[in-house]
């Protein structure tokens, strides 16, 4: 098979901290890039379109994953985004790469790729004009990929390609009381993607009739890929003995003796009845909560204090992956009980450590899962602490389900993320047309 083109937006990938969007861009872009695919990443900097090439590299890498400044200085710029909106020039520049700029320790905002990308205020622009005129955006690139990736609904095209859409889930929609979107604007956009008839990516069964459950026209377009874990993971399993010795000094705590929580910290990951959960259990181990304060977390986060000052548990609001990997690995457990998952990429990235995980069996969990975890009623508090205590008192259940979950990691392994991203594409790229 002929390998193609494809372009993936840096909508998440640019972001000053991690996401789940921008984990899946990451470990696609990777995947793409192992298996020979022609791959190139899409950017919407506020960078000018500078005819001098050193310049542009200079502010696209100043900018790129800034933090604090370059949010800053988008909102400072709403304004001039605005009256930018009925600008003709919706046409990307190239992002030279020569060797000036160092680069080096960028790759969580940069993954592997062959060609970059930029529009100025490209995905500012775009809402903004999708606002206006309830029209996607039609942009032109450098080079026209065979396939335009979108690794989340924008209401953006590129012309000259078949623009894919991932939508990971519908959690705006089927538990709006959890999030700050704006619901109908995202009701509107997906309905869009789906009556234009473009072929949409999902990555599990339960989000594949989630979104048939609110848009069946969509039933003939969608397919499931599934996801994949960072393979970056694996260099850390390489290297056990460094990351025991880096967590015991940077954390002061010892393998096994925590469990662990990641995300963001917000309503649909449960991290209230977590916490509760836990402060309510038996155990004699620590709970260490890796994550960013979210929104609408005033109540799900009502006995966090009372933890952190007791010493049963840890918070750290951000780590880079290889540090999070190593606290995985040496996790007794990973404590994931969401009510809302498109897939649930933590469990699968515990299963690839070796570590036990309790979860439920909400959205794409049932899949990840399959049997291999500990499942507990999310909305049960009592559910979650009995299963705490199962957990930490039943050596010989926590040997198991180390076990199950490993040989459960294999269901979506690289090659078997590759192998059905091959043929998602090859499907896609023979029933459907490029955007003229």
């Amino acid at each position: 098979m002929q390998h193609l083109s494809v372009c993936l937006d840096g909508f998440n990938l640019a972001l000053p901290k991690g996401t789940g969007v921008a984990t899946y861009g990451r470990s696609l872009a990777k995947t793409l890039y192992a298996a020979n695919y022609n791959v190139s990443l899409l950017y919407g900097l506020d960078i000018p379109n500078s005819k001098n090439e050193i310049l542009k590299e200079v502010l696209f890498f100043n900018l790129l994953g800034g933090g604090a400044k370059a949010e800053n200085e988008k909102k400072n710029c709403l304004q001039k985004i605005k009256k930018m909106v009925n600008s003709f020039n919706w046409k990307a520049t190239n992002i030279p790469v020569s060797g000036r700029v160092e680069i080096r320790g960028m790759d969580h905002w940069l993954p592997p790729h062959h060609q970059i990308f930029n529009l100025r205020n490209l995905f500012n622009r775009a809402h903004f004009y999708y606002k206006r005129t309830g029209n996607f955006v039609e942009i032109t690139l450098p080079s026209t990929p065979h396939i335009m990736h979108w690794t989340y609904p924008l209401p953006i095209k590129v012309k000259g390609a078949i623009n894919v859409y991932t939508i990971h889930d519908l959690v705006p929609l089927r538990l709006p009381q959890t999030t700050l979107d704006n619901k109908t604007y995202y009701y509107k956009l997906i309905k869009k993607i789906v009556s234009d008839k473009n072929p949409i990516i999902t990555v599990s069964e339960a989000s594949k009739n989630e979104i048939i459950s609110f848009y069946p026209d969509a039933v003939n377009n969608l397919y499931n890929t599934y996801q994949t874990v960072d393979p970056e993971i694996s260099s850390i399993l390489h290297n056990e003995d460094n990351s025991n010795i880096d967590i015991e000094k940077l954390f002061h705590i010892s393998p096994l003796s925590y469990f662990i929580f990641f995300g963001s910290l917000e309503p649909k990951k449960n991290i209230g009845r977590i916490i509760e959960a836990f402060l309510s259990s038996s155990t004699n181990k620590r709970l260490v909560i890796v994550g960013a304060m979210g929104w609408k977390n005033e109540q799900e986060l009502r006995f966090l204090q009372k933890g952190i000052e007791s010493n049963r548990i840890l918070y750290i609001d951000y780590l880079p992956s290889s540090m999070l990997f190593a606290l995985l690995r040496n996790a007794y457990a990973l404590l994931f009980p969401s009510i809302a998952e498109g897939f649930g990429l933590p469990v699968l990235e515990a299963f690839r450590c070796g570590t036990p995980v309790l979860t439920s069996e909400e959205g794409g969990l049932h899949d990840v899962a399959g049997g291999a975890a500990l499942i507990v009623d999310p909305y049960n508090v009592s559910s979650i602490t009995q299963g705490i205590n199962q957990l930490d008192s039943n050596v010989t259940l926590h040997n198991d389900l180390k076990k199950r979950g490993e040989v459960q990691y294999n269901i979506f392994s690289q090659k078997e993320y590759e192998d059905r991203i091959q043929k998602a594409y090859h499907f896609i790229t023979s029933n459907f047309i490029p955007l003229k």
